[in-house]
């Protein structure tokens, strides 16, 4: 007994030793105990699933060697890629590219001293300026929309499709003031475009830009619709652009931006700062513009609108709330002589509220609003007048008759 006392003794340190040696080894390296665990105690894996009319060897991923990376599960069969091509086969047909050619005069002289070099030098000398762009096919009667700076003094247009044709393009109207115009060719089988609805565009849809940037050729962009009504950017009178982060580049102008199903929702016309480095900044004329334009133009020639000949400006947010004018008012910067708004007793610095009285929303709105108008309707304007933005403003309605909007009345009612 006393013997095993003494074992007892000497191999309690020991033990105690070994124990702590165990713990802190566990406590460092706690994936020793799931190493040693016990395989009966592993979880089985699940049965299978029950076996449906579709199941069979050729239904499991194994066996059909769609197995993921790694040994990962494959993606589920609802996953499908994304893609436009389907969009981009039934519109791309429809954008053509544009070329133009114009005779540019350069001055040869400096100013004044032709009466003495005129015998030996000529004043001018003349050179041919090429240019590219884009189009769309609008009918299969051959028109093809293109933006006005596109075609702006063109001696020479052409058109080259899809396909490879190419065909002598001439200029049926344009419209300043939204840039757009409208050219005609001869030739058959002409895919138009499918046309859609810009109203119905939302912040975040994709779109698709399919233009002729830097005369690479045909080439498609893809991206979302960022803002919608933008305007005040000093491109065109009328301004209501779809904005959008697809590329465009310099030879997209008249180009097309299409929506996922492959329909037109805009024509490609504008980018902001194309030499300070900004991107993805891009502005389309909207097509429910572009379609009444058109029409009107393959109709009679030219967009008749009304005219009352003004130039307003709108007023900022802070100086309507200072001074009590409604949100979206105007004030009238120039009155030109002779015009329906001068003969009623419009004048330099009055403050318009209202059309017909219904509020307006800046100088742009005022101005579609009155160029919506046709020829010998009347408009009632609601006006404010007093000393400039001092005292009591006195409140008018002044009715004035339209005339046509004359073609050099660009930036005006």
């Amino acid at each position: 007994m006393k013997a095993v006392l003494r074992w007892i003794r000497w191999a309690s340190p020991w033990a105690a030793l070994g124990l702590a040696a165990a713990l802190v080894t566990v406590w460092f390296q706690p994936d020793l105990l799931r190493r040693g665990a016990d395989p009966l105690d592993v979880a089985p894996p699940a049965p299978p699933a029950e076996a449906g009319p579709g199941s069979g060897p050729a239904a499991t991923p194994a066996a059909a060697g769609t197995v993921g990376p790694s040994g990962s599960s494959p993606a589920a069969p609802t996953d499908a890629l994304v893609s436009y091509a389907d969009a981009v086969e039934r519109s791309a047909p429809a954008v053509v590219n544009v070329y133009t050619e114009r005779v540019v005069r350069l001055r040869n002289l400096p100013p004044g001293w032709a009466p003495y070099f005129g015998e030996m030098w000529n004043s001018y000398r003349e050179r041919v300026e090429r240019s590219l762009g884009s189009g769309v096919i609008y009918d299969d009667a051959g028109h093809v929309i293109t933006n006005y700076h596109v075609v702006a003094q063109a001696t020479q247009v052409s058109v080259q499709l899809r396909d490879g044709r190419e065909a002598p393009a001439v200029v049926v109207g344009s419209d300043q003031d939204t840039d757009l115009a409208v050219l005609e060719v001869q030739m058959h089988d002409l895919p138009a475009i499918q046309l859609g609805r810009s109203d119905r565009l939302r912040v975040g849809d994709p779109v698709l830009a399919i233009g002729n940037p830097l005369g690479l050729g045909q080439t498609v962009t893809q991206g979302i619709v960022s803002a919608t009504g933008r305007g005040r950017l000093g491109v065109s009178t009328f301004e209501n652009f779809i904005q959008t982060d697809a590329a465009i580049n310099f030879g997209n102008s008249g180009g097309a931006l299409v929506n996922a199903r492959g329909e037109l929702v805009g024509i490609n016309t504008a980018i902001i700062a194309r030499n300070a480095g900004i991107e993805g900044i891009g502005f389309a004329i909207p097509v429910d513009l572009v379609r009444g334009v058109v029409d009107a133009i393959v109709r009679d020639g030219r967009v008749v609108r009304g005219w009352i000949g003004i130039r307003p400006q709108s007023l900022k947010p802070e100086e309507c709330r200072q001074f009590g004018f409604p949100p979206g008012s105007v004030i009238v910067t120039t009155v030109y002589r002779g015009a329906p708004a001068a003969a009623e007793g419009i004048q330099r610095g009055d403050v318009i509220t209202a059309v017909d009285g219904q509020a307006i929303n800046g100088a742009e709105d005022l101005l579609a609003r009155i160029a919506g108008l046709a020829p010998g309707e009347p408009v009632t304007l609601t006006v404010r007048r007093g000393p400039p933005f001092e005292g009591q403003a006195r409140e008018y309605t002044i009715r004035i008759p339209v005339m046509e909007r004359p073609a050099q009345a660009a930036a005006t009612s």
